[in-house]
């Protein structure tokens, strides 16, 4: 992995995980939304194929849109979790 690659994924984490949080509510700073941002690429990748949709559009906006959308799911999850685990005590 280049410089380069990684600067891509960091850029593309910080902005997924940026709109998720502003969209979804929540926020985890700066390093939180970039992880969230990564893992929602990996989530969201994952569901558009799973769904057999195809990415929209093409390059680094295709990325952050997937991205984005996995982030949403991801942040979504993490609600219900954090939730649930509060009311059982």
């Amino acid at each position: 992995m280049t410089i380069e690659t990684l600067v891509i994924w960091l850029v593309v984490g910080l902005i997924a995980g940026w709109l998720a949080s502003a969209v979804v509510g929540g926020g985890y700073g700066i390093v939180g939304d970039i992880v969230v941002g990564i893992v929602g690429a990996f989530i969201g990748g994952w569901l558009f194929r799973a769904l057999g949709i195809g990415a929209p559009g093409s390059g680094i906006v295709s990325t952050i849109i997937v991205a984005f959308v996995g982030a949403c799911v991801l942040l979504l999850l993490l609600r219900a979790i954090h939730r649930t685990r509060y009311r059982a005590t």
